[in-house]
């Protein structure tokens, strides 16, 4: 590793910080009611879709209304989606004629943006139309991450409030977090691009002439609009194929760290918002704490694997010193692609500006392990904070059982009934990742999607299910997905990691939202000092490496000592 690398991490990095603290108060104010300084603007356009949709803004919902509003409007999001990319031949802003999306296709994209999964089965230049692009994928780039912003402080007011029936209004947490939060920040930010070099137009390719004299059709469109947003919402979805790689997506060294600004500064400002909202920001303090710690140990990991090179390659001759560059870009390196790797699946953005299949073994599993988390470190918008808080919850009631007290986290008693909804939650990733990738592994069907055999082939069936899952979006990209089969099982991945895991979620909400307030006493366990975030790391990585150490075993680590016995599939 190089000084200059870790110079530039540990650089960008201090800027999410510095804009996160402010950022956070700010989320609070917006996501509370309070009048901040877009207020002014923002209000009569706020009102207005109040009024036309009758909701009453002053009116809030019990957990259960709260999570029906919250799938109803997600299930009118799918059905749209999906509509138009089915109708996109026959509707305007189709400059190229793209033909309407397969059936199959259309049902993985459609639960891929409403899930802020944003998994791509396809070439965005050359299947989506610009109103598909725009219209439908852009608009939900908004729509999933605010929903996400939503749920999470519906979490947070349960453990705020003491005896209350409620948890807010969905509508009103999902209009404030798109309007005031995410539609400013996402215009700055592609307003940034566009001056770095990406663009923005309705032009729908380009003709070039190539030093051979062939011509070449270079496609283009309302790129740094879907960047802006596919990185602050944690998204993920890419105009192009080749992602954040794409020299128009992310065209030089200065619009990488910002892709990368954008992807951190508002899962970590929510982090802080939340011990703003609970009344003691020692407690979101804290969170921030061990998020950074399991992102900065991945940055770290991923960047040692890289910078050490590929024992193969160096056999045939590839001059080692400046790392394993196979599948990188030139004008982002080994440490900002690594940077990028870890940060985009330490949250639920995956995008990408490296090819992840090209990754070492080890630097592989950083990505991999990440999304088996669940995409927690600091994770997506708002669905970092609320995977976050159930890891919270568990590591109290370990603490309680230690010492023999009724486990307690900001005065609120953590029961049976509680637990039973934390482990339902943390369950549905393993059985659907491992679940679904037992099966692939024993059908012909799946199998011949993969890029690579043995070890590595495992890795990029269990990268899939993943990051399908966790709501990410990244690919190892040796597998061929567009196919029916894993169209249809990686949009299942995508609807139960974030609907069957957020509804034991908003059920929590609500139950500790009913709850009555302790007063802290001598025997309370503290939650915001380090030997809470000890335990707290203590329980990440045994649960999580009891859950899946034996398919990681058979996969990336057994390859990495094959890799150094020189031997491949």
């Amino acid at each position: 590793m190089y000084m200059t690398g870790v110079l530039q991490i540990a650089i960008t990095l201090l800027l999410v910080f510095a804009a996160a603290v402010p950022l956070g108060g700010y989320v609070l104010r917006v996501m509370e009611g309070e009048r901040v300084a877009l207020s002014r603007a923002g209000a009569p356009v706020e009102r207005l879709f109040y009024r036309l949709s009758g909701v009453d803004p002053a009116r809030e919902q019990s957990w259960f209304v709260y999570t029906m509003s919250m799938l109803a409007f997600s299930l009118v999001g799918f059905l749209s989606l999906y509509a138009l990319q089915r109708l996109q031949n026959v509707l305007p802003l189709n400059p190229r004629g793209f033909d309407a999306v397969a059936p199959d296709l259309a049902f993985n994209t459609s639960l891929s943006f409403i899930t802020n999964t944003n998994w791509q089965n396809y070439s965005g230049e050359t299947t989506m139309s610009h109103l598909t692009q725009m219209l439908g994928l852009t608009v939900h780039n908004f729509l999933s991450a605010a929903t996400g912003l939503a749920m999470a402080f519906a979490l947070a007011r349960g453990f705020s409030r003491a005896t209350s029936p409620t948890v807010g209004n969905f509508w009103v947490d999902m209009t404030r977090a798109t309007l005031y939060i995410l539609l400013p920040l996402a215009v700055v930010v592609a307003l940034a691009l566009v001056a770095l070099g990406a663009p923005q137009t309705l032009t729908g390719a380009l003709e070039a002439t190539t030093l051979e004299g062939a011509k070449q059709v270079i496609s283009i469109g309302p790129v740094a609009s879907q960047e802006a947003i596919k990185e602050l919402g944690t998204n993920g979805g890419g105009f192009f194929n080749a992602n954040s790689a794409h020299p128009f997506e992310n065209p030089n060294a200065f619009s990488n760290m910002l892709e990368i600004w954008a992807i951190l500064v508002v899962p970590f400002a929510t982090a802080f918002a939340f011990g703003r909202a609970v009344g003691d920001e020692r407690q979101g303090r804290a969170i921030v704490v061990a998020m950074s710690i399991v992102l900065g140990v991945g940055i770290l990991v991923a960047y040692w694997a890289e910078a050490a090179g590929n024992p193969l390659l160096t056999e045939l001759g590839v001059d080692p010193t400046a790392g394993n560059m196979e599948g990188k870009e030139t004008r982002f390196g080994v440490a900002m692609s690594a940077f990028f790797a870890a940060a985009t699946t330490g949250t639920s953005t995956g995008a990408v500006n490296a090819m992840h299949d090209s990754m070492t073994p080890l630097g592989g599993l950083v990505p991999l392990f990440n999304m088996l988390l669940g995409c927690i470190s600091p994770g997506g918008v708002g669905a970092g904070l609320y995977g976050f808080l159930i890891i919270v919850v568990i590591a109290v009631f370990v603490a309680g059982l230690m010492v023999g007290r009724t486990p307690e986290y900001l005065g609120k008693k953590i029961e049976a009934r509680e637990m039973k909804l934390a482990m339902l939650a943390v369950l549905i990733y393993p059985l659907t990742v491992l679940g679904f990738s037992a099966a692939s592994v024993l059908l012909k069907t799946a199998l011949d999607s993969l890029g690579n055999a043995g070890p590595h082939g495992l890795s990029e069936i269990l990268y899939a299910f993943a990051s399908t899952t966790a709501n990410n979006g990244s690919a190892f990209g040796g597998l061929s997905g567009n196919t029916l089969w894993f169209n249809t099982t990686l949009g299942l991945a995508m609807f139960l990691g974030r609907f069957a895991y957020v509804l034991p979620v908003l059920a929590l909400a609500g139950s500790f939202a009913g709850k009555k307030k302790a007063p802290p006493s001598a025997g309370t366990f503290p939650t915001h000092g380090p030997l809470f975030i000890g335990l707290l790391l203590g329980v990440i990585v045994i649960l999580y490496l009891l859950q899946y150490f034996p398919a990681l075993a058979l996969g990336p680590i057994v390859e990495h000592f094959l890799m150094l016995a020189g031997k491949t599939f």
